[in-house]
């Protein structure tokens, strides 16, 4: 015999089912720890030393991510996901051979680490800025710039012609990040000097083109802190950059130690002027650590996180009236002071809702890591709640830096953690427990030489929750660079074109993507590579496709590259994608779980 309900009373019980659900997430601790499996403590991989900065990029040139650690009293490590045994192994060996042999620089007493192209060959260089045991002022070595050249990476300010113009950075700091300041797609980077009184400037060092002969390797460097307007002395500490104040333009935030902030808003011609006190960032009396950009309350403008070293840690939302003015909703649990250093905004779970990550470091007794969801609210400032950050809190741990990363490609972030000050410690890796039904997408933009797009904005709108920004991370964390990545959690809702209204369907679900990407003031057209990931019956999917966008207007496209997409899934696991458009395309099919597609372009100087 059949029942039926009355629909009032089916609507009741879904909702109760789902609000049961959503609490069972919500109370789930956040993160496992399989360091264990992936990167167990051992001497060559994961040695008992003490680390601090961390940096996500392609060191070996195969499209893949490997994670780069900034080693203190040993050397620094270059991470490589092995597939077949699953687990992460140092690419960056004892062996004078390898091409890699000059990244591990035991010498430097590394801290900062951040990486972007600097002089437009497609290929990101590594910076490494070392302290050589000095904690402020001068220091006695020099930082790296490793640039891949001759089949190996070598230093460029080692080169002659950088060592005439003695323009390697001799001064102890923290923090460093990369900058387009220009919007000439090649990256300058921002070094957060820790000033001994007039001694130890921050540092802008980037590529004099005029003096340089890419095709031939000469690169000369140069420090233009001073034209820039950004040589300031203070106690640097965290530094971002990315479109906070201006819509396409790099800005560079600074939460300093002994001393007010600094937001440098771009003046448009790559200078500066700082506005953190007309913005109300200037935070004069506190000791900033690490620092994070997000959109926290889907506005479209960018807002500020960060912590405070034993102080009030800040959730600077950006305020709608058109001045630049943030405003401080932190509540009193998310800026309970504590010894403070990565602070991370993510979505860990892909729940569609961004989290922030505290790392805190075991200073005079233990200070576990601390984690919180900020929810958008339809009316009124997000909500903050704090969530069980599971394994990951490391009550006894000296954490140092931290990044989040896909390195094992299945959709989820993972979570690395080093460690360091006064303990030597292993490398943690963690896992996301809740969320694994949820959708996501990635989507990594690249300049017009074909590097990562540090710096770039990528907003994604969905059916229900409207648009969703991520700005790609040129530095960030504390001493730390996330993934060239933008990483949205989709939980479980739909996506859908903006301009055109064209849909994609996927069995029953109706399906359609929008990216608008600004990337500060590039007029040309640029390749951007988007990673669509979807889970049915507990099985992944992912396809790769490439999409040509038109940067400067953001939320247009050109008509004339405007594409039909469709998706269909089969039960055999085989997953087809058919689109048109106006260029010539070579496709090459693999049917099982992953199907890839590589084009060739019918213009010049594309990527």
């Amino acid at each position: 015999e059949i029942y039926s309900l009355p629909m009032s009373v089916c609507a009741w019980l879904v909702y109760a089912c789902l609000a049961h659900l959503c609490r069972a997430q919500r109370s789930e601790p956040m993160f496992g720890s399989v360091t264990n499996s992936v990167l167990p403590p051992d001497y060559e991989n994961n040695p008992t030393q003490l680390n601090y900065g961390i940096a996500i990029t392609d060191v070996d040139g195969d499209g893949d991510m490997e994670i780069f650690v900034a080693g203190y009293n040993g050397p620094n490590l270059v991470l490589k996901y092995d597939r077949s045994r699953r687990r992460l192994v140092n690419i960056a060996v004892d062996n004078r051979s390898s091409p890699y042999y000059a990244l591990r620089d035991r010498q430097g007493n590394a801290i900062g680490v951040a990486a972007c192209d600097i002089d437009g060959d497609g290929r990101e260089e590594i910076y490494v800025h070392n302290t050589n045991n000095a904690f402020s002022g001068r220091a006695t070595y020099s930082d790296k710039l490793f640039k891949f050249r001759n089949g190996r990476f070598e230093d460029l300010f080692s080169d002659e012609v950088n060592e005439y113009r003695d323009v390697g950075n001799r001064f102890s700091g923290r923090s460093v990040a990369c900058v387009d300041r220009k919007g000439t797609g090649r990256y300058s980077i921002y070094i957060a000097n820790y000033a001994n009184g007039n001694v130890g400037p921050h540092a802008l060092i980037e590529m004099d083109e005029a003096a340089s002969d890419v095709p031939n390797g000469i690169i000369a460097l140069s420090n233009v802190a001073e034209e820039a307007g950004v040589n300031k002395f203070t106690g640097g500490r965290g530094v971002a950059v990315g479109p906070i104040i201006s819509q396409t333009l790099p800005d560079i935030f600074c939460d300093n130690e002994y001393g007010p902030n600094f937001l440098f808003r771009n003046n448009g011609d790559g200078t500066f002027t700082d506005i953190a006190s007309q913005a109300g960032v200037e935070d004069a009396k506190q000791h900033g650590r690490g620092v994070a950009l997000a959109d926290f309350n889907r506005d479209g403008k960018t807002d500020i996180v960060y912590g405070n070293w034993n102080g009030p840690h800040r959730l600077f939302i950006q305020l709608s009236n058109r001045k630049h003015r943030f405003k401080d909703i932190a509540t009193s649990k998310f800026s309970m002071p504590s010894p403070v250093r990565t602070v991370i905004a993510a979505d860990f779970d892909n729940d569609n809702e961004l989290e922030v990550f505290f790392n805190n470091i075991a200073y005079r007794g233990s200070s576990a890591n601390r984690l919180f969801r900020v929810s958008r609210r339809e009316h009124g400032d997000p909500h903050i709640e704090e969530l069980s950050i599971g394994e990951a809190a490391e009550p006894e741990g000296r954490g140092t830096g931290a990044v989040v990363t896909d390195f094992d490609g299945d959709g989820r972030l993972e979570l690395l953690v080093s460690h360091g000050e006064n303990a030597a410690q292993p490398i943690s890796v963690y896992r996301v427990i809740p969320g694994a039904s949820n959708r996501w997408l990635r989507v990594i933009p690249r300049t017009r030489f074909g590097a990562f797009a540090r710096g770039a904005k990528v907003v994604v709108y969905t059916k229900n929750s409207g648009p969703h920004t991520r700005i790609i991370d040129g530095g960030s964390g504390y001493l730390c660079e996330m993934e060239p990545v933008a990483h949205f959690g989709l939980g479980m809702a739909f996506l859908f074109w903006v301009v055109t209204q064209d849909i994609m369907t996927l069995l029953q679900d109706i399906m359609a993507i929008t990216i608008t990407l600004s990337l500060y003031r590039h007029k040309r057209e640029l390749l951007m590579l988007m990673y669509l990931g979807f889970h049915i019956h507990g099985l992944s999917f992912y396809s790769f496709f490439y999409v040509y966008v038109v940067s400067g207007t953001v939320g247009e496209m050109s008509k004339s590259y405007k594409h039909a997409l469709s998706l269909s899934l089969s039960l055999s696991l085989s997953l087809s994608l058919s689109y048109t458009h106006t260029h010539t395309h070579t496709h090459t099919h693999t049917h099982t779980h992953r199907e890839r597609h590589t084009h060739r372009w019918s213009e010049s100087g594309t990527w």
